[in-house]
């Protein structure tokens, strides 16, 4: 399986099209997300961030928010401890406006706009692309500040390979998994299921009595992948991850009761399924055209419930989909993506809407040249939405390579997000608005890429995002089309191997505005730097991490502000056997207390500001078998 890994690196940019995902998704150097096509990372005009199953592990990330948080550009502001509500910030675009993929499906909440990453459980998980900025031609809407992809957990070796996982940690924490993989040349498998339970923190300070508890947090994780070859040229397969469990919060402005007219405290969870499955069948038809069909379905639902009442809300919205890409060699220096989208969303809740479907249609053509002096690409996009119309995205990038070991990249992007259903439909017109028109964006990046030395990688980028008609809430929570935005921004990811050790240092400048009123976007934080080293001793392995984020403020009046921190981290892996590994991780080793997001509590001005607790130190001790069959 190495020397297969091996001879995908060093094929051709043309073979790579045809190459088998499954065997490219353990390669770091390749990136599938740009495109929906396997290419190598250097020949891709986004920027982009891969993490490999290796690097998951070798990380101990305990949730996908922690791994994003080590991305360029990337910010996390959960509502309190594991399993809330996080705010995911990427180039300074909020969460609604970044697309979230499980291999290759939608999983946003129509709803809301939020994809419930904190529910997806790192440990099925093989693979997570981030591109950084729009790819609103390949993706359609919500692709503005970027596309974040996951890839659920595939079958790396030939021959039966079961895996056992045990962890225990802070806060009664526990973590529990086990998978089966397997297959030979034309067929491969692998079936995964975990339970993590954790007594949790609690999130808030207690504005009314039954908020001094915990909030405790239950996932029960399944992913299933088979694939098969039925030739050289032809193979299909089918993909499913589902997430399901409850998560408890706090409703700081409590409950408000008919009887007395008063507001009473509430112990309120979530009953929650984030779902995705697909199937797709992948073609060589000739020796310039792969094609991929694509028909997928997610599920995002939401069931609001109280301990101490009988009180219940509903929002499940459910997505149909079908992909169909062409990729065209027509030379040995033009290639061309042709292709067409389609998808539905449906609601079904407690609360009515006035309508509970929304459906959009798109085609879309990518031509990219490739020369000996300059590469260009250049990109058109049509969609075609049920409410709002015909949409066109442009895209062009202009490659220069400097030399063998630099490249210079000049690009233009645009993209676009259609309102959410709550924005639209929702039945109290004081925080629905029919009238909204979907929010644009113009994007201008320049990149540098480069190979400094051997143990050396470099990778820059400095940018510039125009937003117009964002959606915001005035003062009487209701959307509208009134703000622009802009965000000027530099990240840079440096990679360094020094005396053994392995580095990767990832910064970022932010500037977000509101062009109308001169304000910092809220919860963006204006500079942040993530740290990893790590270096293998024979079977030991340790590792150090250092996040560092400056202030910002919760309120788009820049009121609430929140002051920045930085957090110190250590983990070590033993291989006890060559099937038997402990590792032990360590959290916030110095306890720092901090705050990325605030709330309000029993006052509907807003005028009793208090911040989201964090999870202070914390630690995790796991045993991984995997015995060979």
């Amino acid at each position: 399986m190495k020397h297969l890994r091996l001879a995908l690196l060093l094929l051709p940019a043309s073979d790579l099209l045809a190459a088998s995902r499954d065997d490219a998704l353990n390669l770091p150097d390749v990136v599938i997300s740009a495109n929906r096509q396997v290419q190598a990372r250097n020949d891709s005009s986004a920027a982009n961030t891969v993490f490999t199953r290796d690097d998951i592990e070798r990380l101990q990330s305990t949730s996908l928010t922690d791994l994003l948080s080590r991305v360029p550009g990337v910010q996390i502001a959960p509502s309190g401890g594991r399993g809330s509500l996080p705010g995911v910030y990427l180039r300074g675009t909020t969460s609604a406006q970044s697309l979230v993929l499980v291999d290759g499906q939608r999983i946003a909440n129509a709803t809301s706009g939020d994809s419930g990453l904190q529910y997806l459980n790192v440990d099925q998980i093989e693979r997570v692309e981030v591109l950084r900025g729009s790819r609103a031609v390949i993706y359609g809407s919500d692709a503005i500040g970027g596309v974040i992809q996951v890839f659920t957990r595939r079958n790396a070796d030939l021959g039966l390979q079961p895996r056992l996982k045990l962890g225990f940690g802070s806060n009664r924490t526990w973590e529990r998994s086990l998978g089966l993989s397997g297959g030979d040349e034309h067929t491969r498998f692998n079936l995964g299921a975990s339970l993590d339970e954790t007594a949790g923190i609690n999130s808030t300070h207690a504005s009314f009595p039954s908020d001094g508890d915990r909030d405790a947090y239950r996932n029960q994780s399944v992913s299933l992948n088979l694939s098969h070859s039925f030739s050289d040229d032809w193979e299909a397969g089918f993909n499913l991850l589902d997430n399901r469990g409850k998560s408890e919060y706090d409703n700081s402005f409590g409950r408000y009761d008919v009887a007395t007219g008063r507001s009473v405290g509430q112990k309120p969870y979530t009953d929650y399924t984030v779902s995705s499955a697909s199937g797709y069948v992948d073609a060589r038809l000739s020796e310039g055209w792969q094609s991929r069909l694509e028909l997928g379905h997610s599920e995002n639902r939401d069931t609001k419930r109280d301990m101490l009442s009988d009180d219940f809300s509903v929002f499940n919205t459910y997505r149909d989909s079908i992909n169909w890409q062409n990729d065209l060699t027509l030379n040995d220096r033009n290639s061309l993506i042709l292709g067409g989208d389609w998808y539905e969303d449906r609601f079904h809740g407690s609360t009515t809407f006035s309508e509970n479907s929304r459906w959009n249609r798109a085609a879309f053509v990518q031509h990219r040249f490739h020369g000996e002096w300059f590469s260009t690409e250049l990109g058109l996009r049509r969609d075609q939405n049920q409410q709002f119309g015909n949409r066109n995205s442009w895209s062009g990038t202009l490659s220069l390579p400097i030399n063998p070991d630099n490249d210079v990249l000049l690009s233009y992007s645009e993209g676009f997000r259609a309102p959410t259903f709550n924005d639209l439909y929702y039945p109290d017109t004081q925080y629905s608005n029919p009238n909204l028109q979907p929010e644009t964006s113009k994007s201008y990046e320049l990149q540098w890429r480069s190979q400094l030395t051997d143990l050396t990688r470099l990778e820059a980028s400095l940018y510039r995002t125009d937003l117009s008609d964002a959606i915001i809430l005035d003062s009487t929570s209701k959307p509208q089309n009134v703000a622009s935005a802009r965000v000027n921004g530099f990240e840079a990811a440096l990679r360094q191997d020094l005396f053994g050790w392995q580095g990767n240092l990832a910064v970022s400048f932010i500037d977000p505005r509101d062009r109308d009123t001169g304000h910092t976007l809220a919860r963006r934080a204006r500079r942040t730097l993530s740290l990893d080293l790590d270096r293998q001793f024979d079977r030991l392995g340790l590792g150090a991490s250092w996040q560092a984020i400056s202030n910002s403020y919760d309120a788009p009046d820049n009121q609430g502000r929140l002051g920045g921190y930085a957090l110190v981290g250590l983990r070590s892996r033993w291989a006890v056997t060559r099937q038997v590994s402990v590792s032990l991780k360590v959290d916030n080793l110095l306890d720092r207390q901090y705050a990325r997001a605030r709330y309000s509590y029993n006052a509907p001005d807003f005028s009793n500001n208090q911040d989201y607790r964090e999870e202070g130190r914390t630690w995790r001790l796991a045993m991984t078998w995997t015995p060979k069959l």
